[in-house]
C-alpha cells in the first residue's frame, strides 16, 4: 500500500467487487504495468477526468519523516537536452511537477510554479512531461518562463513509474516535494497555488514537515 494511502489528503474510493478482484488477480503483470504507463491505472486519491487532467485546485498531503517511502529513482533525457539523474541532487530539497502542454490547469499553474522556482534558489526543480516531445515542451517553457528542465516521459513512462504509490497515474498536474534524502515528503494532486506550494517547500526545507505538519494548510 502506498505511504500516501489513507492520509488526510487522499480521496475515498469504493472497493471493487470480489469478482473484479479475482479478474484483476489473473491479469498479466505486463498489462498492469502498461496501464500505469498509459495513465489508465489508479493508485488512490484524485484521478484525472476524461480530458486527461485534474480540474480545480489541488489536494495537499504531508508525510512525517517516519512515514516516508524510499528515495525516488529517476533519470532520463530532458527538454533541455542532457540526461538528468535525480540522485545527483541528494542533500537538497527537490520539487517535481507532472504536466503536459495542453493540460488546462497545467497552463494556469505554470506562472506560479515559475515564480516560486525563481524565489527558491536553494531548491532543485524538475518537471515530468507525460505527453509532449522536446519541441512542444520547450515552447511551453518559453511561454511561461519555466526556469527548470523536464524529463520527457511520453515514450517510456519511467517518470510516472518513479512516482507510483505517491501520486495516481492520471493525476496531472501533480507536484511532489522530496526531502534531502530524496523521499516524498509532500504532494499536491491537482493545480498548485503559489502561496501553498511556497509554504510546503519552506516546511520541508526547515524540517517542520518532518512531524507531518505544515503551515500551508490542508488544500492548495
Amino acid at each position: 500500500m502506498s505511504e500516501f494511502s489513507g492520509q488526510h489528503g487522499a480521496a475515498r474510493q469504493h472497493g471493487p467487487s470480489r469478482r473484479a478482484l479475482l479478474a484483476g488477480a489473473l491479469a498479466l503483470p505486463a498489462a498492469a504495468a502498461l496501464a500505469a504507463c498509459d495513465g489508465l491505472g489508479q493508485a488512490g486519491g484524485d484521478t484525472g477526468n476524461q480530458q486527461g487532467y485534474v480540474s480545480g485546485t489541488g489536494d495537499l498531503t504531508i508525510l512525517a519523516a517516519s512515514q516516508r517511502s524510499a528515495p525516488v529513482v529517476l533519470s532520463g533525457p530532458t527538454s533541455h537536452g542532457p540526461t538528468l539523474d535525480i540522485a545527483d541532487w541528494r542533500g537538497q530539497v527537490v520539487v517535481i511537477n507532472v504536466w503536459w502542454a495542453a493540460c488546462a490547469p497545467c497552463r494556469v499553474e505554470a506562472p506560479e510554479l515559475a515564480a516560486v522556482a525563481n524565489d527558491t534558489p536553494g531548491v532543485q526543480w524538475l518537471g515530468i512531461n507525460t505527453r509532449d516531445d522536446a519541441a512542444v515542451a520547450q515552447t511551453f517553457e518559453r511561454e511561461f518562463g519555466i526556469p527548470y528542465p523536464s524529463v520527457l516521459d511520453a515514450g517510456s513512462g519511467q517518470g510516472l513509474l518513479a512516482l507510483r504509490g505517491t501520486i495516481p497515474p492520471q493525476a496531472v498536474p501533480s507536484t511532489v516535494v522530496l526531502d534531502t534524502e530524496g523521499r516524498p515528503a509532500a504532494r499536491i494532486v491537482g493545480r498548485a497555488q503559489k502561496s501553498v506550494l511556497r509554504g510546503v517547500i519552506d516546511d520541508v526545507v526547515s524540517g517542520r514537515a518532518d512531524n507531518g505538519d505544515s503551515g500551508a494548510g490542508g488544500s492548495a
